[in-house]
């Protein structure tokens, strides 16, 4: 085994969930090349992985979307640059149209993907000289690792390993004095959100906590929602425009992140999982995220609750060092030294 192509071509979440099967593939085939295909918009995390010997992308969704003749010129400059290798395996971990067809141009003979009713889009089949054995039934992320080890007849050995690497420096502004919490408040779906209210009063919380409050956002909608916690919470910063790695670096400048189901937060809980801190589980010393749940809780429990800021973070602050010092909310203490 000389060199496999990895696909998985969106979202920022997804594709950082699915780093560890490089380090598999590494660990089971010693000297193998791994290529990584995504889309143009999230091709950045596969750059940060280590041990990704070259990453392959093209402006699909944007496609998709405008259609446009430079767009178009891009994709088939990336599909000339994908024929220039010859795979002896293709491993689809997407399994939708696009995915496949890009499985198909690679031209490999092995090229192998998910059985059709694991499939995210049943068309994709035709792409695929074999499948993977019916999906695990359990965490879809260790499933990806599950799936690629059987296919490949190797055994996972010990937990995921993401081998992320944030370049540093440069697109990230400059943090102040004052510790920086960034509150993650976009997501791509509605019934994921949380209320600009909310936000503002765990905004207004952290301020008076000491903490820096910024606001990250991607496109104008999300950057309409974060002027509107900004409005109710004056002093919090809404950041200018930044790429994928500017958010990241961002990140890494940070004391604490509160964020709901989206990719950034899911780069907190992988690439600093030392620093990560869930309901249940010890706050550590140098980074805590908190991922917000609130969208399972009814909204007029929430309303009540009035001081979801207390509750998640009474006793957290720049004066205990950043970490936290009491049982409060269900996350356990951090007393030791």
């Amino acid at each position: 085994m000389k060199r496999i192509l990895i696909i998985k071509v969106t979202s920022l979440g997804d594709i950082i969930q699915a780093q560890p099967v490089v380090a598999d593939l590494k660990r089971a085939f010693p000297g193998v090349k791994v290529d990584w295909a995504a889309d143009e918009m999230f091709a950045e995390v596969a750059r940060w992985n280590v041990g990704i010997d070259r990453v392959l992308c093209a402006p699909l969704r944007r496609f998709k979307k405008a259609r446009n003749l430079g767009d178009l010129k891009a994709i088939t400059a990336s599909i000339a640059e994908l024929r220039a290798e010859r795979y002896d395996v293709v491993v689809d971990i997407h399994g939708v149209y696009k995915s496949a067809i890009i499985a198909f141009l690679t031209r490999s003979s092995r090229r192998i993907g998910y059985r059709s009713q694991d499939l995210g889009e049943r068309g994709a089949a035709f792409a695929y000289t074999e499948r993977f054995q019916p999906r695990f039934k359990g965490n879809a992320w260790h499933g990806m690792r599950v799936s690629v080890s059987q296919a490949l007849g190797y055994q996972l050995e010990g937990p995921p390993v993401f081998n992320l690497q944030v370049p540093p420096g440069g697109e990230a502004p400059a943090p102040g004095a004052a510790p920086v919490a960034m509150l993650f408040h976009a997501t791509s779906k509605d019934d994921k959100k949380w209320p600009a209210t909310h936000w503002a009063a765990i905004t207004h919380d952290l301020m008076r906590r000491g903490f820096q409050v910024v606001l990250p956002w991607g496109s104008p909608a999300e950057r309409e929602e974060a002027s509107e916690i900004a409005a109710l919470a004056p002093g919090a910063t809404l950041l200018p425009p930044m790429g994928v790695t500017g958010i990241a670096q961002m990140i890494d400048q940070a004391a604490l992140v509160i964020g709901v189901d989206t990719g950034f937060v899911h780069l907190v809980a992988e690439a600093h999982r030392h620093d990560f801190c869930r309901d249940g589980a010890a706050a550590f010393r140098r980074r805590s995220a908190f991922p917000v749940d609130f969208h399972r809780r009814r909204p007029e429990r929430a309303a009540d609750r009035g001081s979801v800021a207390g509750h998640r973070l009474r006793a957290y602050g720049p004066e205990h060092g950043g970490r936290r010092r009491e049982r409060c909310g269900g996350v356990k203490s951090d007393k030791g030294g």
